[in-house]
């Protein structure tokens, strides 16, 4: 796996890459995506290939501005502006119904596609180098955390994939809010980096949410999303620093702080 400096030599083998029908590791303000041609079946099919992610778990689609979004999707409501107005380019992804351009693999068969522009310079340049729409997952095996920085990628996916764009740190670090809109009302599918009020802010509406299920409407809606691969334990904090001595464990409280001392290798009070 080679990391890309963020230039011009970088931008143009990624976008080489892209154009070629390989995957590339891109940087957002959210988090890390592993990127493909979201017009090619065989092109996606190595994204879901190379994070071992279900096929009916849909990705969703980056574009460089609105009107690349428009020319994906049948319809683009004023709700939809609306948000698009206020939040793009940003961490807010619009479920729209999708035109025949975007194959089923992307959507896992569903009529609507989740479309966002993402506020990061450096993917911005590629997207428009590259003029074609990217679908990307966060850049991890499926069901881990998603990454915020190139040394995640290589911990999860070193060797999976060729290329890593470096973008440095996500700024935001948080996954971007996936909505929809159904009878006039705007429904999160996701909840993300733009708030609930956020979004009653910018439209006057209330928002209706949609939690994780089985079934899915949307990206990131499956229970077993974003999950760590050590336990997390809730209780009385003493007493589970005494129950797991000698191991290596993080603690964050919400009363007090705890001092960095004994078996506790990090704490943050929140």
């Amino acid at each position: 796996t080679r990391i890309l400096a963020a230039d011009d030599v970088g931008i143009r083998r990624a976008a080489a890459a892209l154009q070629a029908g390989d995957p590339v590791v891109i940087p957002t303000e959210t988090v890390y995506g592993l990127a493909a041609d979201a017009t090619s079946p065989d092109a996606v099919a190595s994204v879901f290939a190379a994070t071992s992610r279900p096929a009916d778990d849909p990705l969703i689609v980056h574009v460089p501005e609105r009107s690349a979004a428009a020319s994906l999707v049948l319809n683009f409501p004023p709700l939809a502006e609306r948000l698009a107005d206020a939040f793009w380019p940003g961490p807010l992804t619009l479920v729209l119904p999708r035109r025949h351009c975007i194959p089923d693999l992307v959507t896992s068969g569903l009529p609507g596609v989740g479309i966002r522009v993402p506020a990061h310079r450096l993917t911005l340049q590629l997207l428009r180098q590259v003029q074609r729409p990217l679908a990307a997952p966060s850049a991890n095996p499926f069901g881990g955390i998603s990454p915020t920085t190139p040394q995640h990628v290589l911990d999860g996916l070193g060797g999976r994939v060729d290329y890593i764009l470096d973008g440095g740190p996500c700024r935001v670090g948080l996954e971007s809010t996936i909505v929809g809109f159904e009878n006039d009302r705007i429904v999160i599918y996701r909840q993300g980096a733009v708030s609930v009020e956020d979004l009653e802010s910018a439209t006057g509406i209330r928002v209706v949410e949609v939690g994780q299920t089985d079934h899915t409407q949307a990206p990131g809606m499956l229970k077993s999303h974003y999950a760590p691969h050590v336990p997390l334990m809730v209780g009385d904090i003493d007493r589970l620093i005494e129950a797991n001595a000698g191991k290596r464990i993080s603690v964050i409280s919400f009363s007090r702080a705890v001092p960095m001392e004994g078996p506790v290798v990090g704490s943050q009070m929140l």
